[in-house]
């Protein structure tokens, strides 16, 4: 179980960052492709996505990094277990 963890550390890691660059590549090209009428409108609802998502995949790499080095591999059951 604990290679699992490891791996989908591995998983988000890697899925973080893509995910802020596949949201950005979108951004731009449908912000480009918008008319002169609704860009406004559309810079301003993906700017609005991008600052939502952008800690969002912050967090699934930091979480995905803790699960890579092990952090995850002792897990406690109970609240004894923490001291």
């Amino acid at each position: 179980m604990n290679i699992i963890k490891k791996i989908l550390g591995l998983v988000w890691m890697f899925l973080a960052p893509a995910i802020i660059w596949f949201l950005a590549s979108q951004a731009i090209h449908k912000i480009a492709v918008a008319t002169s009428l609704t860009r406004a409108n559309v810079t301003l609802q993906w700017v609005i996505i991008l600052t939502i998502f952008t800690p969002i995949c912050i967090g699934f790499f930091i979480f995905g990094y803790y699960a890579f080095k092990g952090e995850y591999d002792q897990l406690s059951v109970s609240s004894k277990d923490v001291e």
